[in-house]
């Protein structure tokens, strides 16, 4: 489709879109907030229950007046992981679930939902419905053009954002090596075949005949101004909003981040390359992490979901950008103003 005429970047006071960051740490204050303060609020609907997504959502559009958008996961393509590796791995984790006081979950693959999420944002439909890990089917953006919102996809590749823009997609978002979380591509590639995020917005913006939204590291005005000048449009941010008030980051990960632990690339917790705060579960088993995802995820989250409740950094994911040292502990519209400079 291309972009739109008068699209959602187009409507925004300020260049900066919130990073949908799935897991706990996205929540309507959050959206709604950076959405209130000029920018682009995100929910995330990835890991969340069809009907708990329609909900944050009723509940953002009575909040603001302003563009929203809402985060899907795409379903995992490819054959499925070799079952007995995934379970050799598994084994590896029995420790640090007894520690945890938690059973590790049986690995599952799954769609998180994907067809009745997109059913429900075509019925209910935000200004933009971005994807991640992975291209939507053609005929699913048109169904959400139909409905008056926007398809964006994220990308970790110039060859991606070719496929993206071919099935209609109205803008690429750019995600570098530096971004923390999960890398959002249609595959999951090795460390040293990621692009940083400067380079990947120039070479997309080059070809590209849409526009572009930069992602990876950004915290500052004068990062922003960077994507900018390499040829986005607007610049995503995640990490930098992690210790907002608005934020449901939780208590370990908030002190996790004030630690100024350095980030490393890992599968060890989900069995798909992410971008976190090292810390001992990472050390020890990222040696032997599996390409598993979304089968690793599942087997992990018990014991995460009992590590962080406990208060435990040590066997938590601690998503988080090369920029972290730079978040600060602001409410998000004063991280928003920030970042606009």
């Amino acid at each position: 489709m291309g972009a739109m005429a008068d699209g959602v970047l187009d409507r925004l006071e300020v260049p900066v879109v919130l990073a949908p960051m799935a897991g706990g740490p996205a929540t309507v204050a959050l959206a709604a907030a950076v959405t209130r303060a000029g920018g682009l609020g995100f929910l995330a609907a990835g890991y969340r229950a069809p009907e708990d997504v329609a909900g944050q959502v009723a509940a953002l559009r009575a909040a603001v007046d302003g563009p929203v958008g809402v985060n899907v996961f795409c379903p995992p393509s490819g054959p499925a992981p070799d079952a007995d590796r995934v379970a050799a791995y598994a084994a590896t984790l029995a420790g640090d679930a007894a520690r945890a006081g938690a059973a590790l979950g049986p690995p599952r693959r799954d769609e998180d939902g994907f067809s009745e999420k997109v059913a429900l944002l075509e019925a209910h439909p935000p200004d933009v419905v971005a994807f991640t890990f992975g291209c939507p089917e053609r005929a699913i953006a048109e169904r959400l053009h139909a409905v008056g919102s926007e398809v964006w996809v994220t990308v970790t590749t110039p060859q991606e954002g070719a496929l993206a823009e071919a099935v209609g997609a109205d803008v690429l978002v750019a995600q570098g090596v530096e971004a923390g979380g999960h890398r959002g591509g249609f595959t999951d590639p090795d460390p040293d075949e990621q692009y940083g995020l400067l380079a990947l917005v120039e070479l997309l913006t080059a070809a590209a005949g849409v526009p572009v939204v930069g992602a990876g590291g950004i915290a500052t005005a004068g990062g922003v101004r960077a994507a900018l000048a390499a040829g986005a449009r607007a610049a995503q941010a995640g990490t930098a909003f992690l210790l907002c008030p608005e934020a449901g980051t939780s208590p370990a990960h908030r002190e996790a981040l004030r630690a100024g632990r350095p980030t490393a690339l890992t599968r060890a917790f989900t069995g798909r390359l992410a971008r976190g705060l090292v810390n001992a579960f990472m050390t020890e088993h990222e040696p032997d992490a599996v390409r598993a995802y979304p089968e690793i995820h599942h087997v992990t989250a018990p014991l995460r979901a009992a590590a962080r409740a406990a208060g435990d950094p040590e066997r938590i994911n601690l998503w988080a950008g090369q920029a972290h040292p730079l978040a600060e502990a602001r409410p998000a519209a004063e991280v928003v103003a920030r970042l606009a400079g």
